[in-house]
């Protein structure tokens, strides 16, 4: 599973440029560079005497030293007896946000940002983006950043993109259900993926937008109407119950948040999301009463957190911090990164349904395999739990359908 690794940059002996995304897990590690031979190409620094890069990570996988390096195109030299390295970051990828000025765009932005793969970076939304955008353009990364406004800048800001996200939309708010955020959302999602099937048909689609377990068939039938669906590069961004699940597990048994990783497989509301707690690695000892506890807590963790924010939002924040992890995986994959993995909610034939969370690996092309062994040796505790989730996750998935169908597409 990706997971993410903060980075330092520290300039001279002590001053320091913020952290840098980039969501694989490490050991820490340091390189020494010699910026004014070989950081010219990055205008996110200011040379000086002396660079020490530190990565210290904080989420689980073995590979982000590895990564990191590929990320930069580290070539490591020997210079007066001193260990170099020459920094060539490859932000060449587009990106676009579709809901930037919203509670989960924003921060959303903002760590996509920080990724060293991004070129351009897009903001959309019906108002206030200018200002996150100008407020984003400060930032001393690589990519640039641009804002549209409006149903009539749209085309524009998706044009050549490489990876859409889409956060549009209602947040809850106490005592709704994600089913209450349907109707509107539902035509919110509509549009905007007309809009890039339209105009970047080949590009990534990350669907925020709640509830995603209708929205994104939803943006399925509508690619197809557009005659461009591409099953492979439609995902339901699901990997905030990941990073609840690591979470909460790594708390319940006192263990270091780096080594954990949970597969979460169904969908991403209420029951239909199920933490395969058996397959948790490393292995762990849970009692029936921690399983079922641990459980309905990763499936009630956004109503957690509307219920602790008392009407002033929903799971921003954390949601965002997932999707930019997912947006990362992704443009890794787009680079060539031939060992990224994910959980997503994507067009599945793993059951019987048509659409189904479960871990992926992610290629240049989308998804390249879909990893089945996971829902092998299940505890009777998942495999009725499984079953439960079907009804609730089939009623949702032909809701999605029937909107559409019901309110085709205009060419």
């Amino acid at each position: 599973m990706a997971a993410t690794s903060a980075t330092t940059f520290s300039i001279g002996s002590t001053a320091s440029a913020g952290p840098k995304v980039g969501f694989s897990q490490s050991k820490a590690f340091s390189i020494k560079l010699n910026p004014k031979k070989y950081l010219r190409s990055f205008s996110g620094l200011k040379a000086a005497s002396s660079v020490s890069c530190e990565s210290q990570s904080s989420f689980v996988g073995s590979e982000s030293t590895l990564v990191l390096k590929q990320s930069y195109n580290t070539k490591a030299r020997k210079c007066s007896q001193r260990s170099f390295s020459h920094v060539q970051p490859q932000a060449s990828y587009k990106v676009a946000i579709l809901g930037a000025s919203g509670g989960i765009g924003q921060p959303l932005a903002l760590l996509v940002k920080m990724s060293p793969l991004v070129s351009a970076l897009n903001l959309y939304d019906i108002a206030n983006v200018k200002g996150v955008a100008a407020d984003l353009s400060h930032c001393n990364t690589p990519s640039q950043v641009s804002d549209f406004t409006g149903e009539s800048e749209l085309a524009n800001c998706l044009k050549g993109v490489n990876v859409v996200v889409i956060p549009a939309g209602v947040p809850r708010k106490p005592g709704m259900t994600r089913d209450d955020l349907f109707n509107i959302n539902a035509n919110i999602v509509k549009n905007l993926v007309g809009a890039v099937a339209d105009n970047c048909p080949d590009a990534f689609i990350h669907i925020i937008s709640n509830p995603v377990n209708s929205t994104v068939p939803i943006a399925a039938e509508v690619l197809k109407q557009k005659g461009v669906y591409d099953p492979k590069k439609l995902f339901g961004v699901t990997t905030l119950d990941v990073v609840r699940a690591n979470t909460f597990v790594a708390q319940k048994k006192n263990l270091k948040l780096i080594d954990v990783d949970v597969p979460v497989v169904g969908g991403h509301a209420g029951i239909t999301i199920l933490p395969l707690l058996s397959k948790t690695k490393p292995s762990v000892t849970l009692t029936d009463e921690e399983v079922q506890e641990l459980t309905v807590r990763i499936q009630n963790a956004g109503t957690e957190v509307v219920e602790a924010k008392a009407g002033a939002g929903s799971a921003t924040l954390s949601m965002a911090y997932a999707a930019a992890r997912f947006v990362e995986s992704s443009l890794r994959a787009l680079d060539g990164d031939t060992d990224v993995y994910e959980c997503s909610y994507i067009q599945s034939e793993l059951t019987e349904l048509p659409f189904f969370a479960s871990r992926i690996k992610l290629g240049k092309d989308g998804v390249e395999a879909v990893i089945s062994s996971e829902l092998q040796g299940l505890t009777e505790y998942e495999q009725k739990a499984l079953e439960a989730l079907k009804p609730e996750l089939k009623a949702s998935i032909e809701k999605g359908v029937a909107f559409v169908q019901k309110q085709p597409v205009a060419a």
